[in-house]
């Protein structure tokens, strides 16, 4: 297998007069890395109210693209030949008609979830919770190719010293993690432990919390990982096997449980041992269920405390905004490596061995 290259800082493409077809990578039946094939297609046409991007960067991600891939994605819904490709970032290369504000050259990422402003969650701000959400690479064709026409209202300027790259770490992990932590009614300060915290989001999470001004508590199973987690400036670092977990992380705490446990995992042990390391008046949100779908919830313990569960599914455009914010103060998620497009296949076998500390993302052809 192709190792990739660790976090390459892929430049900008440039603008050029855009073709009648594209190279993507498309993929025609469910199954292994081995069915991603580069392919040369139309390129998209864009709308009034789109614009179309020139690829710089798309990231992979475990549920998005390989759960889709491999037919196991729980909502997915598209037609073959299809691209995969959620998180994005990439040069304007058009502009629709009807678009203000943003011009051809800019530096974008788009927010992946589009809606219909019209329904009533999208109105109460929750569209991620709206019936009519899709997501671009999952219901729609997606980014693993040179260009992708989207509404204008998903998009968001890049600041000139983030590459495309570092982009696509938090196109749509850093919305997540925002969202994560305003459902739990985070201010800065308070103690934040994050589970599983080497996976492309709980990294994102845990650093975004960190950059908000939380005490962060981060915990992995397997030791190198530990070790990765503290290169990355993270000084409280736990083993989440550990049958005291919830007794270490009061302990870095100085005695006091987790103000908001994040934990996109799903494993029963795990699960109750982020429970136990609550403070009263705390929060739980589930944004996955990678390792199991059901666990055990002490009722008594839940309201004795006052406790929190909040499930968050994905991000939502207030996030965005605030994510996007962020970024132009100086947050940043971690990149573990890229691909190039063209080796999209190896991309998707270096996910599935999950090795990878963060996000792994496809750069662009030239």
């Amino acid at each position: 297998m192709t190792s990739g290259d660790t976090a390459v800082a892929a430049p900008w493409p440039t603008v050029t007069p855009v073709p009648a077809t594209m190279r993507a990578v498309t993929f025609q039946q469910f199954g292994g890395p081995e069915v991603l094939r580069l392919e040369t297609v139309p390129t998209p046409r864009y709308g009034p109210t789109e614009v179309l991007i020139r690829i710089g960067a798309v990231s992979v991600g475990r549920v998005l693209d390989l759960a889709a891939r491999s037919g196991r994605h729980p909502y997915a819904q598209f037609t073959f030949p299809h691209i995969l490709g959620a998180e994005h970032a990439g040069v304007v290369a058009g502009v629709g008609e009807d678009v203000a504000g943003i011009a051809v050259g800019d530096h974008v990422a788009t927010f992946p979830l589009l809606t219909d402003p019209d329904c009533p969650m999208v109105r109460a701000g929750y569209e991620e919770l709206s019936p009519s959400a899709r997501i671009i690479g999952t219901h729609l064709p997606g980014a693993y190719a040179d260009y992708i026409a989207v509404p204008a209202s998903n998009v968001f300027g890049v600041p000139d010293d983030v590459t495309p790259v570092d982009a696509v770490a938090v196109a749509l992990a850093g919305v997540v993690a925002m969202n994560q932590l305003t459902r739990a009614g985070f201010v800065s300060g308070q103690r934040v432990l994050i589970q599983g915290a080497t996976s492309a989001l709980g990294s994102t999470t845990a650093l975004l919390a960190r950059h908000l001004g939380a005490q962060v508590v981060v915990t992995s199973r397997l030791e190198p990982k530990r070790a990765r987690l503290r290169e990355l400036g993270f000084e409280a670092v736990l083993d989440s096997v550990s049958p005291t977990l919830a007794d270490d992380v009061r302990a870095q705490f100085g005695g006091a449980g987790a103000d908001i446990v994040i934990d996109n995992l799903g494993d029963a042990q795990l699960w109750e041992k982020g429970m136990a390391a609550l403070a009263p008046g705390g929060a739980i949100v589930s944004s996955g269920a990678f390792l199991g779908r059901t666990v055990q919830v002490d009722l008594q313990r839940l309201y004795t405390f006052g406790h929190r569960v909040i499930g968050v599914r994905t991000g939502n455009m207030a996030a965005a905004a605030r994510l996007w914010t962020e970024v132009g103060g100086g947050f940043r998620g971690v990149v573990d490596r890229t691909f190039s497009l063209a080796d999209a296949t190896h991309a998707h076998e270096y996910v599935e061995s999950s090795d990878s500390i963060g996000r792994v993302a496809l750069h662009a052809l030239p």
